[in-house]
């Protein structure tokens, strides 16, 4: 069985920047830890990509905080992690779950067996929509979060995520 790691969105914004967290600044090293586990070609990252008008959007309106402007600072990766992804595929995304990193996941799916398992941030929000999504995608996968190579909004919503994952049979580790 071949072992994916989705690594998704450890961007500055999200760590330290302007929607970062203690929580989200103190899984940095243990993903970098959990990526080391990998081979670069079996791993993706995903990178949460707004335009320059992003409060004019939906989700602008919806959480009018300005993050992950493409090209700015902020919507890199955070340096460690960065390091650590050398060689993986990076997907930019322009809203919470990626269709095109599920659709990716499936090609490989048809041709060899298959276990996901999911790192990053924000869990309460875009691990928790890629996760349902690999899973609808892939109902006969196992799909896998490490809760400790994760970061929610608050700990209370990281805790509600990891709950609604382990409803939909994702496996929390």
């Amino acid at each position: 069985m071949r072992k994916i790691l989705v690594v998704i969105d450890m961007q500055k914004d999200f760590v330290d920047g302007s929607l970062g967290t203690p929580e989200a600044a103190g899984i940095v090293d243990a993903v970098v830890n959990e990526i080391g586990e990998y081979a670069p070609e079996n791993i993706y990252a995903t990178r949460d990509t707004h335009p320059e008008n992003y409060l004019e959007t939906q989700e602008g309106r919806m959480l009018p905080v300005v993050h992950c402007v493409k090209g700015t600072p902020g919507w890199e990766i955070n340096e460690k992690v960065a390091a650590a992804l050398q060689g993986a595929e990076v997907i930019d995304k322009p809203t919470f779950g990626s269709r095109i990193l599920a659709e990716k996941l499936a090609a490989l799916a048809e041709k060899e067996k298959i276990q996901v398992t999911l790192v990053g941030l924000c869990t309460d929000i875009c691990v928790v929509s890629n996760a349902l999504l690999i899973k609808a995608y892939l109902p006969e996968i196992q799909v896998r979060v490490k809760a400790d190579c994760c970061a929610g909004v608050t700990p209370a919503s990281h805790e509600a995520a990891l709950t609604t994952m382990k409803m939909c049979q994702i496996e929390v580790l």
